[in-house]
């Protein structure tokens, strides 16, 4: 048997977003601990976007750990469909109090593709119930939900999408708001929902993560969801990626004064330790569904919804994230990227910044393809210097787990300073 990690996988392995005759080899990874990632060989990386934004409270926290260790004495797994237990309710009454004002059903699923599928089928199916004939869907440009076909619909990143488009829902583009262009898209929403055959609206709040981190104002997303709930389309908010302290609130959705119909939760809500998506829903929304008739009942399932193990996780978490330790680490992290930002942002290698919470993001001063060679030489570059960083293009992110220390987010801000004399 092979002993390397790396050369047993390509056995048969294939991994996701990986063409595999350019990209024949993984890095092993044999432990994590806080910010850390250890290879085979010993070296640490600094998980610099947390593992695909997840592990927001360090790889391996002992006091998730903990919680999910007793609960795994207890129950481990029972079918939710007829069965209830105490961490689905528990997990749901700690949810439910950090949430807008208006969540008040949760749905739970596996990822977060699967939380936004289930989304777009409350609007879908909402509209139905109620005997009207809806069958458009809004999403900006750009977006990206998920990889399952209804979300891959709606997003509009078309690198993911490959040959599956003849297949999509219906599903009509809006630009992402900015002050040169938000009154002409209000202006043509207007006339667009004239015809009433809109159902939803779905968007990333205030940051597009897979569109490079673009970020939009508060203000302007406000305005749009105004039009959009006068006119009875369900707004669904995608906070797979910003839910759970990531914008400097508990969910981007704080800062939007119009509250969505639907919120779409993952990544974050379990810490990374285990997968459990949330599709939380107002009463408005639940009502719909809510009748003598079985058809208008919302039939879709998972064999691990609700897995006791993973609510127990997600409760942990809930529970890390309003304590004054973790938001002070919030805090702390928010402030080291602000004053990175005066050092960076007037770069001549560097053409524009940006910042939400504790999500920063740079753009260099060249063009790249998005998986390209260049790219990928930016991304060994990093993880020779300890990072492990993952650009989109010519986009370089940080969304570390709070956890981070100063030392080691200066040792991420130095490995992109060091990028910068190479190109």
């Amino acid at each position: 048997m092979l002993k390397n990690l790396s050369q047993r996988d390509k056995k048969h392995i294939w991994h996701p977003l990986t063409q595999h005759k350019l990209h024949p080899e993984a890095l092993g990874i044999s432990r994590a601990k806080g910010t850390l990632l250890f290879d085979e060989e010993g070296k640490s990386y600094i998980d610099g976007i947390a593992s695909w934004y997840t592990c927001m409270y360090g790889h391996c926290n002992p006091y998730i750990l903990d919680r999910v260790y007793g609960q795994m004495q207890q129950l481990d797994q029972i079918v939710f469909s007829g069965f209830t237990h105490e961490p689905a309710v528990q997990l749901s009454e700690a949810l439910i109090a950090i949430l807008p004002e208006n969540q008040q059903k949760l749905f739970f699923s596996d990822n977060g593709s699967t939380a936004t599928e289930i989304g777009l089928k409350m609007a879908l199916q909402y509209h139905f119930n109620k005997g009207e004939k809806r069958n458009v869907l809004l999403a900006f440009e750009d977006g990206f939900h998920g990889d399952t076909f209804g979300s891959m619909s709606v997003s509009g990143l078309s690198v993911y999408n490959g040959s599956f488009e003849d297949y999509f829902l219906e599903v009509e583009r809006i630009p992402a708001p900015t002050k040169e262009n938000i009154n002409t898209i209000l202006a043509q929403l207007e006339q667009r929902l004239q015809h009433l055959n809109v159902a939803g609206f779905i968007y990333e709040p205030l940051v597009q993560g897979a569109a490079a981190m673009q970020m939009h104002e508060a203000d302007h997303l406000n305005r749009i969801l105004q039009i959009l709930q006068a006119n009875d389309v369900i707004t669904i908010a995608d906070e797979v990626m910003t839910g759970f302290g990531k914008t400097g609130t508990y969910f981007a959705s704080d800062q939007i004064d119009t509250k969505p119909d639907i919120i779409c939760l993952s990544k974050a809500l379990t810490g990374g330790l285990l997968p459990m998506a949330i599709t939380s829903c107002s009463q408005k929304i639940y009502n719909a569904f809510y009748s003598d008739e079985l058809a208008k009942g919302l039939f879709h399932g998972h064999t691990y919804t609700a897995n006791p193990l993973a609510c127990i996780a997600a409760l942990s978490c809930i529970e890390l994230l309003q304590t004054e330790e973790m938001q002070r680490n919030i805090d702390r992290v928010i402030k080291a990227h602000a004053k990175f930002d005066e050092r960076i942002s007037n770069h001549p290698k560097v053409s524009r910044t940006r910042q939400k919470g504790i999500i920063y993001a740079l753009d260099l001063n060249l063009e790249m393809e998005r998986y390209g060679n260049l790219r990928d030489q930016l991304f060994k570059h990093f993880m020779d210097k300890g990072v492990f960083l993952r650009p989109l293009g010519n986009t370089i992110y940080i969304s570390a787990p709070f956890v981070i220390s100063d030392e080691e987010l200066e040792q991420v801000y130095q490995a992109i300073f060091s990028v910068l004399d190479l190109i």
